[in-house]
């Protein structure tokens, strides 16, 4: 079995994971990033190269979930007295949550696109992901407004393909026989198989939704807050690219590279990477090494989690005395969080202790374990944050 690359310290049973998928399939290398962490069938932060087949578990059930941010010719300054109006009128115009429709319909030229045909397994999908064009969701999905080093204002968002990857995704996974689950083994398909086709097809116009998605909310929160855009970087982290990657016995070589979590990193090539609710985020760029080649330039896509959503915020259990269901605490109290955002100085609209900082690693920490692939081109100190709020469950989430 080809070995795999890690970056960083992790438990055995993501290790064991990420062991478990490189035997499918035509791999030829993997990778597991410092963020890494336990996903379904395959590690969030693990990346997987094939000669021929396209893993649909590792591309994942939120497909090209992805970064956008912009920076905005908007001094911090010029808002800091009205930041909370601010924030209550993005939370009332772009919707965050489960199964949202977006309240103001979106056209796109990606509706009339040839692939809803070559897609045959996902074509009746198109009016959902017309009502939801411009829908954040829930879970660590989220619009952060940042400072700078210049004092100026970045936007920035997190959230992939919603309903759309998470029913084309489990609908390819059906029609192939797979499993969905943790320990179970990887959904891969060939590339030129009936199937591989029209995934790569459904894939495609999933990352093309998702990028619309992020486009829509950047703008309308920036006609929101103001401002005009000075730069733009956006990313998927949840996605398969064919490639070209030297081999061992030299010469370059075609590959579907399949990065589930983590941020393509070639040499120049711009990535955005959040750390948690109150830490702060970069805008990173890929550096030519060694170890970037053998990681076939990827790297983090946030800072990565330590512990589950459950174990942060408690779950509800059936209480052997009286029958009733109770509240079991978890990990994170709510004023453990409050205080590091208090300390952080960040305004927080919505959001739940699943997403809380002492439930993330921390980014320089996990960034520091890729030296020598990335360079740091700024860095995001965040001061405002909108996400679902605490009673909602996503499962479009990645």
């Amino acid at each position: 079995m080809t070995d795999v690359k890690i970056f960083g310290e992790h438990d055995a049973r993501t290790k064991e994971q990420m062991v478990r998928c490189m035997q499918y399939g035509s791999v030829v290398g993997g990778v597991l990033c410092a963020d890494g962490h336990l996903g379904y069938a395959q590690p969030v932060g693990g990346v997987i190269a094939y000669e021929e087949h396209i893993s649909v578990s590792g591309v994942g059930f939120d497909i090209a979930c992805g970064n956008m941010a912009v920076k905005l010719d908007l001094p911090k300054a010029a808002i800091a007295d009205r930041v909370g109006p601010l924030l209550e009128k993005v939370a009332a115009n772009v919707s965050f949550g489960l199964g949202r429709s977006n309240a103001e319909k979106v056209d796109h030229d990606l509706f009339d696109s040839p692939l809803w045909q070559e897609a045959e397994l996902i074509g009746h999908l198109k009016t959902m992901a017309r009502d939801q064009l411009g829908t954040v969701g829930s879970g660590n999905h989220y619009v952060d407004l940042f400072e700078d080093e210049d004092g100026l204002v970045w936007i920035g968002v997190h959230f992939g393909s919603r309903g759309l990857g998470h029913k084309t995704a489990t609908a390819f996974i059906k029609a192939a026989g797979g499993k969905d689950g943790i320990d179970v083994a990887p959904t891969v398909l060939h590339q030129d198989s009936d199937l591989g086709r029209q995934y790569l097809a459904g894939m495609t116009l999933a990352g093309q939704y998702a990028y619309a998605g992020r486009e829509w909310v950047v703008e309308k929160v920036r006609s929101i807050i103001g401002g005009e855009v000075l730069d733009t970087v956006h990313n998927h982290h949840n996605y398969a690219w064919r490639e070209r990657h030297g081999s061992a016995q030299g010469g370059e070589r075609e590959l579907w590279v399949v990065r589930k979590g983590a941020t393509p990193a070639f040499p120049g090539q711009r990535g955005f990477v959040g750390g948690s609710m109150a830490d702060d985020a970069v805008i990173l760029s890929g550096v030519e090494s060694e170890t970037s080649a053998a990681s076939f330039y990827s790297t983090v896509h946030g800072a990565g989690r330590v512990m589950s959503r459950t174990e942060a915020r408690g779950r509800s259990v059936k209480d052997p005395a009286t029958g009733k269901r109770i509240r079991q605490p978890g990990r994170v109290r709510h004023d453990e969080m409050q205080a590091w955002l208090r300390d952080k100085g960040v305004r927080l609209v919505g959001g739940d202790l699943d997403e809380a900082p002492q439930a993330y690693r921390r980014l320089p920490d996990v960034l520091a374990q890729h030296a020598g692939t990335v360079k740091i081109e700024h860095v995001l100190r965040p001061f405002a944050v909108v996400m679902a709020g605490a009673d909602v469950f996503d499962p479009f989430k990645d």
